[in-house]
C-alpha cells in the first residue's frame, strides 16, 4: 500500500468555513479574490495584536502549542532591550508525511497566510519576512502570492519578503533547523538550546510560527474576538486544520471547530467505526486504542486526558486487517533515518530502538520488551533536538496502546497478520534504516564465522542483558560487568550474537570483523 500523500488532498470542512472560506470558488485564491472573500484588514499595535491572541487563547498549531501572545511579548522585549529590528518567519517547512494542512493552505489560500505574518510584521516594527516552505508546488504559490502584492527582497523597500526552500525531512521543520538555514547553514537543528525570540535570523529576535497560527491570527483580526470564539470549545476556541490519513477511504485536510467527537472525523474520511487504533498528532504523536478513539474530542486537552495528542494536526487510524506492531515498525524505521546525525540518542539510540522493536515482534520475549524500554529510556530527553523525544514518545505509546497484540507477539512469535503499509510514508524501502557503521544486521546469508563481539567499555553500564541473551558466548564477573571471549562467534551462535547486539540499552556491545591477519600461528 504505502502510498505518499499528495501535496493538496481533499480539503473538506465541518460547519462553516474559516480558514477553507472561499476554497469553493477556486483551486487557488489570489489576491483579488482573497479580498472579496474575506475583505480588508486593518493594521493592529503590538499590544491590541497581544491582547487578541491572548483573548482567543491562540496557540501554535505546529505541534508545539505555544501561546502566541507570551511569545510575540517577548520577542518585542527582547527587540527593545537590543535596539534592533525583529524578523518573521513563517514555517511552512512541512516534511511529515502524514502532515498536509500547512501545505492545503500555502497552497490554496496563501494571501491569508500572508495577511497573518504581516500583520505581526507591522505590530512588532519588523523590516523582514521569510516563509520558509519545503514542496515545488508551496514554494511557486509563494512567490506568486508576494509578486501579487509587489512585495520582494530587493533593498530599499519598506518591506521585504522571501521565500526559502528547506529540504523535505522531518528534522528540517524543527524551528531552529529552519533558522538555520535561513541563515544560510544546513537544514539541521542548531544542537544547542537557543531562543529564537532572543537571536535568531542573523542573531535578530525572530517570531517563528507556522503557517496556520498566521492563517489563524488573520482571521480573527477580521471577525474580532468576540465573534472568534463564539466557535469551539470555550477553553480552545475556534476552528482546527487535521490531516486524516491511515486507514481510510480518501485522505482529508478537514477543518473542524474544536470539540467535535474524534470519530465523526474519522468517519468522513472513510475510515472504520471500530478502528483498532489511531495515532494523533503524527509521527512523533501517540497512538490511542478504539474505545479512546470513540470517546475523544478534537481538542488538546480531551486528546491529552485519552493519551493521545493533537500535536501537529495528523490523525492515523488503522483498521483489524494490519498488525499495528508491523506498522510502527515501519514507522520507526523511518523516524531512525530521518535523524540529523547529530547526537548519540539519534545516530545511535532511534538505529537501536528500530532493532529493538524488531526483536520484540519476532518473539524476543519479555527481556526483549525490557530492552527496548531501556533504549527509548536512554534516547528520551538526551538529544540535541526534539528528534528522539517525539520518536521515543511514539514508540512508548505503541507498547501501550497494543498490549493484546503486544503479548501475541511475545509468546507466539507473531500476530498472524501481514503488515499492510497504511501509514503514509514517502517512499517504497521506507522501512530500511541505515544503521551506524559496526550495527548493521547481518543479512541472511551473512552467517558465516570471522566477527568476535567487542564491548564499549566507556558505554557499558552493567544491565547483563547480554550475559542472559547468549550465555554461550558472554558471561558475567564478579563485578556484573560482562567477560566475553576474545575469540569468533562460531556460526550456530551468530544470531545469539546479534540478538545480545541489539538489546544492549547502552548500545555497548558490537560485532567487528577479525582481520585475517590478525590470528597468530600456532
Amino acid at each position: 500500500m504505502n502510498a505518499p500523500l499528495p501535496d493538496v488532498p481533499e480539503v473538506r470542512v465541518v460547519g462553516l468555513p474559516r480558514l477553507t472560506l472561499g476554497f469553493d470558488l477556486a483551486e487557488r485564491i489570489d489576491q483579488d479574490t482573497h479580498l472579496r472573500v474575506h475583505g480588508p484588514v486593518s493594521a493592529l499595535t503590538g499590544e491590541l495584536l497581544c491582547r487578541l491572541a491572548d483573548d482567543i487563547s491562540l496557540r501554535g498549531r505546529g505541534g508545539a502549542g505555544f501561546p502566541f501572545g507570551r511569545k510575540l511579548r517577548a520577542v518585542a522585549m527582547a527587540a527593545t532591550r537590543r535596539k534592533v529590528r525583529p524578523i518573521v518567519v513563517v514555517n511552512g517547512s512541512e516534511g511529515e508525511p502524514a502532515c498536509r494542512k500547512d501545505t492545503v493552505l500555502l497552497n490554496r489560500a496563501p494571501h491569508l497566510v500572508l495577511d497573518g505574518a504581516l500583520l505581526t510584521a507591522e505590530a512588532l516594527g519588523a523590516r523582514v519576512v521569510v516563509i520558509a516552505v519545503t514542496r515545488d508546488s508551496t514554494e511557486a504559490s509563494m512567490r506568486a502570492a508576494l509578486a501579487e502584492r509587489g512585495v520582494s527582497d530587493r533593498r530599499g523597500q519598506r518591506l521585504r519578503a522571501r521565500v526559502i526552500r528547506t529540504p523535505e525531512r522531518m528534522v528540517s521543520g524543527e524551528a531552529s533547523a529552519v533558522i538555520r538555514a535561513i541563515n544560510g547553514g544546513p537544514a539541521l537543528p542548531q544542537g544547542r538550546r537557543r531562543l529564537a525570540a532572543e537571536a535568531g535570523v542573523d542573531d535578530a529576535p525572530t517570531m517563528l510560527s507556522n503557517a496556520e497560527t498566521y492563517a489563524q491570527l488573520a482571521v480573527a483580526a477580521r471577525t474580532g474576538a468576540h465573534r472568534y470564539v463564539a466557535t469551539g470549545l470555550d477553553s480552545e476556541p475556534g476552528t482546527v486544520l487535521l490531516t486524516v490519513s491511515g486507514a481510510v477511504a480518501r485522505p482529508l485536510v478537514i477543518e473542524v471547530p474544536t470539540g467535535i467527537p474524534l470519530s465523526h472525523v474519522l468517519q468522513l474520511a472513510g475510515a472504520t467505526p471500530l478502528p483498532q487504533g489511531v495515532l494523533t498528532g503524527g509521527y512523533h504523536g501517540n497512538w490511542i486504542d478504539q474505545v479512546s478513539a470513540h470517546r475523544a474530542f478534537v481538542s488538546r486537552d480531551s486528546l491529552s486526558a485519552m493519551g493521545g495528542s493533537l500535536g501537529a494536526g495528523a490523525m492515523l487510524p488503522i483498521g483489524r486487517e494490519t498488525c499495528p506492531l508491523g506498522e510502527a515498525l515501519r514507522v520507526a524505521g523511518w523516524l531512525a533515518n530521518e535523524t540529523a546525525g547529530q547526537c548519540g540518542p539519534c545516530r545511535l539510540g532511534l538505529p537501536a530502538a528500530y532493532r529493538g522493536l524488531l526483536d520484540v515482534i519476532n518473539g524476543g520475549g519479555p527481556v526483549a520488551v525490557e530492552a527496548l524500554r531501556e533504549v527509548i529510556q536512554t534516547v528520551g530527553g538526551r538529544g540535541a533536538c526534539k528528534h528522539p523525544d517525539g520518536s521515543a514518545r511514539f514508540l512508548t505509546s505503541t507498547l501501550s496502546a497494543f498490549r493484546d497484540d503486544l503479548a501475541v507477539h511475545l509468546t507466539h512469535g507473531g500476530c498472524g497478520r501481514e503488515t499492510v503499509g497504511v501509514l503514509p510514508l514517502p517512499g517504497p524501502d521506507d522501512s530500511r534504516i541505515a544503521l551506524p557503521p559496526g550495527a548493521m544486521p547481518a543479512k541472511e546469508n551473512d552467517t558465516a564465522p570471522g566477527k568476535k563481539i567487542v564491548v564499549d567499555w566507556t558505554l557499558c553500564q552493567g544491565h547483563g542483558l547480554c550475559a542472559s541473551t547468549t550465555p554461550e558466548l558472554i558471561g558475567l564477573g564478579p563485578d556484573g560487568f560482562p567477560v566475553i571471549s576474545d575469540s569468533t562467534v562460531p556460526k550456530h551462535l551468530y544470531k545469539g550474537a546479534q540478538r545480545a547486539v541489539r538489546r544492549c540499552p547502552a548500545l555497548a556491545l558490537r560485532l567487528e570483523r577479525v582481520a585475517r591477519n590478525s590470528h597468530k600461528a600456532p
